[in-house]
């Protein structure tokens, strides 16, 4: 099967549209999340979206959107409770993400017989991307992007130096708020492609690898989102070639590119 055959179907399409939109929104995110240090939140905030979506299953409503309005409040949570309390944010997503994931194994017992979309958040299935939830990505996507390049400069003198941003006048309080809302939206769209388990990498592993490429936080930028679109091209490529799963696959070859840079790297010198 050659590629424009492959190009023509319509999974493949809604693969690729998803594919491209959320390796742009992971690797940008990711940025901020490396360099505030912030890796567990992604992590935590995806394992939290099983008790949204097992709500979700119980109610009978459409699980994207109810995961969505779950993994923003439980953001919105965290954040509150590093302002009200001593405890590290690191402690906090800990504890919200672990109750969050037990609540939604307790609602789940409640549900009888097999459940796909539960195991879709699980595991992740690109290439299972419905319609519905393509415009989801796209529409939700778009705006986060589009908040980003507005608020570039605020949020990169937020994570460099979050005091001196505050005497500035940068509105850190409204962008933090935002910036944690954004995780978690991106976190639960991305949840789609990779699964609750993966999902956080590809947040990690491109702009871990563009630091190696790079010394310049405009490159830095720039490697990330290119990186990332590479890993998940090729991911998706390899596992409908080789009947792999998509979400695992998509790690795996990022995982690989990010060792050979580290590797050829030093034999550069």
């Amino acid at each position: 099967m050659d590629l424009l055959e492959l190009i023509s179907y319509p999974f493949m399409q809604r693969a690729l549209l998803a594919g491209i939109m959320l390796a742009a929104l992971l690797a940008a995110l990711g940025i901020f999340v490396t360099v505030r240090k912030m890796a567990f939140f992604g992590d935590g905030i995806a394992h939290s979206t099983l008790a949204g979506l097992a709500i979700a299953i119980l109610a009978g409503l459409s699980p994207l959107p109810v995961a969505l309005v779950w993994a923003t409040g439980v953001a919105l949570l965290i954040w509150w409770l590093e302002r009200k309390t001593r405890l590290s944010s690191d402690t906090l997503i800990g504890i919200l993400f672990t109750a969050s994931m037990a609540l939604g194994v307790v609602l789940m017992s409640f549900s009888h017989g097999y459940q796909p979309e539960l195991v879709t958040f699980l595991f992740g299935s690109i290439l299972a991307i419905r319609t519905v939830d393509l415009i989801y990505i796209l529409v939700v996507g778009a705006a986060i992007l589009i908040w980003l390049t507005l608020s570039f400069r605020q949020l990169t003198y937020m994570s460099l130096s979050h005091d001196q941003a505050a005497v500035s006048g940068v509105p850190v309080t409204r962008q933090t708020i935002l910036l944690y809302a954004a995780l978690a939206m991106a976190t639960v769209l991305g949840v789609k492609i990779l699964g609750i388990i993966l999902v956080s990498a590809l947040m990690v592993i491109p702009p871990a690898t563009s630091r190696l490429l790079t010394k310049t936080f405009r490159g830095h930028i720039v490697w990330s989102i290119l990186l990332a679109e590479i890993i998940v091209a090729i991911g998706l490529a390899v596992s409908f070639a080789f009947d792999l799963p998509s979400g695992a696959t998509i790690i795996l070859v990022g995982t690989a590119l990010f060792f050979l840079t580290a590797i050829l790297k030093p034999l550069r010198k």
